[in-house]
């Protein structure tokens, strides 16, 4: 299912897409140094201070490692930010995430527990990186076709995202009642940290507004379906728990937050007419 997903991205992108690294290369660099620096250190952080059992610290630290979600974008729309560099450090962070995320999971739990680091490689390969190659190469040849329909791509992924979050859900029924608040407010944490030390990093390196809101959403904002199929095949069912809620939640966050950033424009915008 998950393979569907980005599948349905790689659809939507075009080989211009990729030329923007070129033309945008700072800029790129920074924004994915600071997912993968940030998001696993503050998931290690957050799950020792909360005290997580070491099912969810894997699970917190997968969805940490991975790279960015396609709903950043969305999401950068809406915050009126900088769409064109949301989908470029998203794609980045895809490819990149196909030999970062295994290595950084065997980093960070590779002590607690045996992490198949190279099955993962090869999982992650027929997961993320195949499925985007297939889509982009579709696209090309298919790019009249394929753009007349769109939209449902985006509709079907929604669809199969939640479909993913229901099987993780019932899958930890009887844990969600006794941990499920703490994990929670993990992931609520986890996701604020990753938002502000997204838009404070981008702040420090000079970017404006607008790039340091596009940044600050990509970093905070993860592929979290991918944490869960990673922790369902290697780990446990509680172990996808983290990823399964930061599914619902990043969404909740990034459109109260685009929402702000989105009125906060149109005022400035009035207030200089």
């Amino acid at each position: 299912m998950l393979a569907t997903i980005m599948f349905f991205m790689g659809i939507t992108l075009h080989l211009d897409d990729f030329a923007r690294v070129l033309k945008q290369p700072k800029t790129i660099f920074i924004a994915v140094t600071l997912k993968f620096i940030c998001m696993p250190l503050a998931a290690l952080f957050i799950s020792k201070m909360l005290h997580l059992s070491t099912e969810l610290l894997i699970g917190m630290i997968l969805v940490g490692v991975v790279s960015g979600g396609t709903a950043a974008n969305v999401i950068v729309y809406l915050a009126k930010g900088d769409v064109a560099l949301s989908i470029t450090i998203t794609m980045m962070s895809t490819l990149l995430s196909v030999f970062i995320t295994p290595l950084l999971t065997l980093l960070y739990v590779g002590q607690s527990v045996p992490v198949p680091a190279v099955d993962m490689l090869v999982s992650i390969l027929q997961i993320v990186a195949i499925p985007v190659i297939f889509g982009v190469i579709l696209n090309y040849f298919l790019h009249t076709m394929i753009k007349r329909y769109e939209s449902y791509f985006a509709m079907l992924s929604m669809i199969t995202i939640v479909f993913v979050i229901s099987i993780v859900v019932a899958l930890n029924q009887n844990a969600i009642a006794s941990i499920g608040f703490l994990t929670i407010i993990a992931i609520i944490l986890h996701n604020s940290v990753g938002l502000l030390s997204g838009y404070v990093g981008a702040k420090w390196f000079g970017f404006n507004h607008t790039i340091c809101k596009t940044i600050a959403i990509d970093v905070g904002m993860q592929n979290s379906g991918l944490a869960v199929a990673l922790a369902l095949k290697y780990f446990t069912p509680l172990s996808a728990l983290p990823g399964a809620i930061f599914s619902i939640w990043h969404n909740i966050s990034g459109a109260i937050l685009a929402g702000f950033w989105s009125r906060h424009k149109e005022r400035c915008e009035t207030s200089k007419s």
